[in-house]
């Protein structure tokens, strides 16, 4: 068992893995475990994720065998150190390699070649929007402190393969940039669906798969509810197709 420190907690994940989080740390959520769900798997292939934070999504990913090597990229040095750690608290070393290294400056020979997919959650506001939160480590993971949708799409250009995928989720208010981020660096949107609370409640995020390379054409999946909108006695469900992907770990039919 990993030693915590003072300022961390250890938490129980999905799939049976156990997470050492910081508590002024953000917290694994719905969105990650999302972004994890909506990679279509290469078993044998090379996956990237950008801003791996505590090291969650790319543990759901080896913990499926979703692809053969995960690549967890981290900018900030206790955040990367902390992954490190969870792939050894979950005995993952084989599958994940974690790379303490700015997106901005990364290049496919760090990670050994081209990759089959990127995926990322890349922080949502930008640095002249929103409060300054008590936390640094809160700070840079939701602001563009070490860059923005821009700077992102521009990675993931340059590690994938040609036709490979890059798989982020991102909020609706902002996917006009993200559209345009993507094209300018020859990531073709392929499919997207928006994911809702319920159906009262407006998107409150987006997942985004592109393709680099592609041809133009997109396909919307209807939009996903994350709960039902009756509760019992006070909680409320996830409804059947939220369930299901939960159960899985993938919306796609394996």
């Amino acid at each position: 068992m990993q030693e915590l420190y003072e300022d961390e907690r250890m938490d129980q994940v999905n799939d049976h893995i156990s997470l050492i989080a910081k508590k002024d740390g953000l917290t694994f959520g719905t969105d990650a475990f999302l972004l994890a769900s909506f990679v279509k798997p290469k078993p044998r292939g090379r996956a990237v994720e950008l801003g791996t934070g505590t090291g969650i999504v790319s543990l759901l990913l080896a913990g499926r065998h979703r692809f053969g090597t995960i690549h967890a990229v981290e900018v900030q040095k206790d955040f990367a150190e902390l992954a490190e750690r969870n792939v050894r608290l979950n005995r993952m070393e084989d599958r994940i390699a974690v790379h303490h290294a700015d997106l901005r400056e990364l290049r496919p020979e760090q990670i050994g070649g081209e990759a089959d997919a990127v995926l990322a959650n890349p922080p949502y506001m930008r640095t002249d929007t929103g409060k300054r939160n008590e936390s640094d480590r809160k700070y840079i993971a939701r602001h563009e402190v070490f860059g923005g949708i821009e700077d992102f799409c521009l990675c993931a250009s340059r590690l994938l393969k040609h036709s490979g995928s890059f798989v982020c989720v991102y909020r609706p208010d902002r996917l006009a940039d993200l559209m345009s981020a993507l094209r300018v660096n020859r990531l073709e949107p392929k499919v997207m669906v928006f994911v809702h609370a319920d159906g009262e409640s407006e998107p409150s995020m987006v997942l985004l798969s592109a393709k680099k390379g592609g041809a133009s054409g997109m396909r919307i999946l209807p939009p996903l509810l994350l709960h039902d909108s009756s509760e019992t006695e006070g909680v409320r469900t996830l409804g059947k197709r939220a369930q299901a992907i939960y159960d899985t770990l993938s919306f796609w039919e394996e």
